[in-house]
Order: C-alpha cells, then structure tokens, then sequence
C-alpha cells in the first residue's frame, strides 16, 4: 500500500484484517465497479478516469502512481495504478450485498441485458425536459453509456442530442436502445475507443475510434447526408451531431 486515499479513503486495517489469506470465489462486473468476492467479503474497485490493472511481479519497482499491489498466493500481484487517484477500492464484509453498497444500488440496468428496451427508456424519458443525451448518460437510467458512445448511438438513431427526453418518442426510444447496443457491442468487439490515453490489456489501442461517425468530428462530412457535423456543450460535455439527420 503506497497510497491509502484515491477518490475515498482504502479501509486498509478491514483489508488486511479480513481480506489477506482469503481465496477468491468470483470476479464480476457491475456498471464501471468490478467486484472481486472473497470468502470473507468482497473487494469493489473502481478504476476512475485513466485508472488499470496489472499482473505483475510483485518485486517490480513502482512505476508512478502504481498505489496498491495485491498479492497473490500464485506469487504474482495485481497492481494498481491510478494517475488522478479518481478511483476506488472499499471493502463490503461478508454477509453484506455488495450490490446494496451505496455507489451501486441506486445504479439502472446494464444497457446489452434484456430489460434495459425501449419501452423502459420511454418511460424514464416521460415528462422529462433535460436533454436525452443527459438523461442516457446518468446512470440511475442505464449503466455504461460515456459521452463518445452517446453521441454515436443518438446519431444512428437519428435523435438530436438536445432535444427534450420528454419530447421522444416511444419509437425513437426503440431505435435508440437498439443503437446503443449496436454501438456498445461494436466497441468491444473493437476493443474501446483510444482518444489519449487508453488501452486494452494487451497493450493496444481500441480501435472504435476508426468508426465514429460524428464524435470528434466537428465541421467534417456527415458520413450518411455530407452536411457539416456540428457540436454544442450539452451537460458540461461536447456533443456532435449531423443537423440534417437528426432531429
């Protein structure tokens, strides 16, 4: 442990108390928390912005910002690095759901599983003024959508990142649960999307970046109409859209 406090403080004396010695039951994801279940409980860990993982030797010197080496019986360790100390490791002991822990229980569903449809989309959308794309992207609504993705699924889906849930229609929240499981799948299959720093385990980039068709792409061809690709701050973020072919 070189550094105890990332975005909340590392339960360090439950850690070590509970956790060391223990054998691993299962590793499992949920939302952007993988929850790493134990005999006596279970480890969340959150990787935050630029955060990773890595297998390593645990006599290999820390590299800048590598905070926590977790070592296993195997003599390898699990290490993790966290540049903006954005991310997470808590401690839920046993007995304790883990999905009741407060940053996860009030999260939507997973967007490839089969109750995240449109008929559920709509009904969150109902009465809602604040644009669609925040209301995809808060995670109360559906787990998983980032920024690059949103703006990709809204442009398949021909809907206007700004427009009002309230105003979609039952329809158009069809054609955009579908897109955003297009786009998700894609970009596993693809392997993420590398803008900057980002890469895969393997140490490659993701290659979803090569088919984008409006993120980043501000005043280039719209890739289905030629129109010029337009962007707005939407919710603190930029947005890129086609004016033509969403509306």
């Amino acid at each position: 442990m070189r550094q105890p406090q990332l975005r909340w403080p590392i339960p360090v004396a439950a850690l070590e108390g509970e956790a060391v010695g223990r054998a691993t039951v299962d590793l499992t994801r949920r939302a952007k928390y993988l929850l790493w279940r134990l005999e006596s409980g279970c480890m969340i860990l959150h990787l935050g912005m630029s955060g990773s993982l890595r297998i390593i030797d645990p006599a290999e010197p820390p590299a800048a910002h590598d905070h926590v080496d977790i070592v296993l019986d195997s003599g390898r360790a699990v290490r993790l690095n966290d540049p903006r100390r954005f991310g997470a490791l808590l401690w839920v002991a046993a007995g304790d759901d883990p999905h009741a822990h407060a940053l996860l229980a009030a999260l939507g569903p997973e967007p490839l599983d089969d109750v995240f449809t449109g008929a559920y989309l709509h009904a969150r959308c109902a009465g809602r003024k604040s644009p669609i794309k925040n209301l995809i992207m808060a995670q109360e609504n559906v787990v998983g959508v980032g920024n690059i993705y949103a703006s990709e699924a809204l442009f398949r889906a021909r809907i206007l990142p700004h427009r009002a849930a309230g105003r979609v229609s039952r329809a158009a929240c069809d054609r955009l649960v579908a897109a955003i499981k297009q786009v998700l799948a894609e970009a596993i299959e693809q392997g993420g999307t590398t803008l900057r720093d980002f890469l895969q385990t393997d140490g490659k980039p993701g290659y979803f970046v090569q088919k984008l068709n409006v993120y980043g792409r501000d005043g280039a061809a719209c890739p289905v109409c030629e129109t010029p690709i337009r962007s707005r701050v939407i919710g603190q973020r930029n947005s890129f859209y086609c004016p033509r072919c969403q509306h």
